[in-house]
């Protein structure tokens, strides 16, 4: 039993019951009020009524901005991933202009490579054909001069040989005319 304290001093003794203690059949107290039978229906009251105002809080306060934080972030997240899109499209577009403008700088360099080459070319060929003007005029020039050589050569060998066999008719007692030595000479000089 419990004790209860007067004005006076003097402690009056309680019951446990009037002391809003649940007790059980032996008139024990109970550990746990929370399980007390008599308290049961106030203890669902105020957990209805919790509940009920947790539910209005939330639905009227708490998940409308969860929410509208939720879309502004799709929407965020929708908008970069169409920005995200349309900067690969323009990525994808400034790769094919670069390789669209890497084929053409290659293909303007081939085609500078073959002007130049084929000017090299021309100038080569005409500095060939220039030479092979000059070697041909030299060549022929040298082999006239060579045919002017030989024709001064067969004189002058016609002209020794005549003296020569003159000489040598002369000297072996005989007498020869200028025309019989020279057509002996002809003849001999023919083959």
């Amino acid at each position: 039993m419990a004790t209860e304290a007067t004005q006076t001093g003097h402690v009056s003794p309680v019951s446990l019951e009037e002391a809003g203690v649940c007790v059980d059949s032996h008139g024990g107290a109970i550990g746990m009020p929370q399980l007390c039978g008599e308290w049961m229906g106030n203890q669902i009251f105020w957990l209805l009524l919790t509940l009920v105002v947790l539910y209005f809080v939330l639905s009227r306060v708490a998940l409308p901005r969860i929410e509208a934080i939720l879309a502004e972030r799709q929407g965020t997240i929708t908008n970069d991933l169409a920005a995200a899109e349309d900067l690969k499209v323009k990525a994808e577009e400034a790769e094919q202009a670069y390789q669209k403008a890497l084929a053409d700088a290659r293909a303007e360099a081939q085609a500078i490579v073959a002007e130049a080459k084929a000017e090299i070319q021309a100038d080569l060929d005409a500095a060939t054909a220039k030479a092979d003007a000059q070697i041909a005029a030299k060549a022929a020039e040298g082999e006239k001069k060579i045919a002017e050589i030989r024709e001064t050569a067969l004189d002058n060998v016609k002209a020794v040989a005549k003296d020569t066999a003159k000489e040598i008719v002369a000297a072996m007692g005989g007498k020869a005319d200028a025309r019989t030595v020279t057509a002996a000479i002809n003849a001999r000089m023919k083959g």
